[in-house]
């Protein structure tokens, strides 16, 4: 199976386990984990920036690398995957939790 097949299996499988856990809207905890690196951090902010997002962030022991928390209230299961596809679209290396 190629990437993208694999990619659009875990989103439809998400989307269904969200359906099944929450009732919408509802607030969603997104965790990213990037090389800390300004411009990677600033962009993933900037995409949930103005939305009343509540964003922290946490370099690794090394610094090498910076997770990011966000908290957001999402509309639909739609919504949240969308994000999801907006910051791996633009932040290169970026890995979703």
């Amino acid at each position: 199976m190629s990437k993208p097949n694999k990619t659009e299996e875990f989103y439809n499988k998400l989307k269904g386990r969200l359906r099944e856990t929450a009732v919408w809207p509802s607030e969603y905890l997104y965790k990213f984990i990037v090389s800390t690196e300004v411009i990677k951090i600033k962009t993933i902010e900037d995409l949930f920036d103005n939305l009343g997002a509540v964003i922290t962030t946490k370099e690794s022991g090394k610094g090498t690398y910076t997770s990011i928390s966000i908290i957001l209230e999402m509309k639909d299961p739609d919504a949240v995957i969308t994000k999801y596809k907006e910051v791996a679209n633009q932040v290169e290396g970026v890995i979703s939790l």
